[in-house]
């Protein structure tokens, strides 16, 4: 059975919320979940799993700064978490907010552990991708 990390960080609850959203989706499939905040994850929980979804507020057209961390922390993993499964998704303050850019800082983040990234290349809706990540 697959193991999933849902990681975020939250300012006002609604990355919160789509962490839930990812959390609940992901256990339609047979997997694991878990649901993280920052505060709450450890290096054990990102060894854990085979494939984590991680989710930041923009800040700045950035992730937080305690995601920033969380990740700066976990540099003595480096090398031994490579080749699990990554994706990302961000809330702002609305449409233009930076979303696009702080999906691509996690994925960048990801993808310096050595994490696999995917971008989605189909349309969702009318005119409407998500290549980067969920917003």
């Amino acid at each position: 059975m697959g193991k999933i990390l849902v990681l975020y960080d939250s300012g006002t609850g609604h990355t919160k919320k789509m962490a839930e959203y990812v959390a609940k989706g992901a256990k339609k499939f047979p997997v694991e979940v878990r649901l993280k905040s920052v505060d709450e994850a450890t290096k054990e929980d990102i060894l854990w799993c085979d494939g984590i979804a991680v989710g930041s507020p923009t800040y700045l057209g950035a992730v937080s700064h305690k995601m920033k961390k969380f990740w700066d922390d976990m540099a003595d993993l480096w090398g031994e978490i490579d080749g699990k499964i990554g994706c990302a998704f961000s809330s702002s303050g609305g449409w233009g907010g930076g979303n696009e850019i702080t999906c691509l800082n996690i994925l960048t983040i990801l993808m310096n552990y050595g994490f696999l990234v995917f971008g989605i290349t189909d349309y969702v809706g009318d005119k409407f991708t998500l290549h980067y990540g969920a917003v």
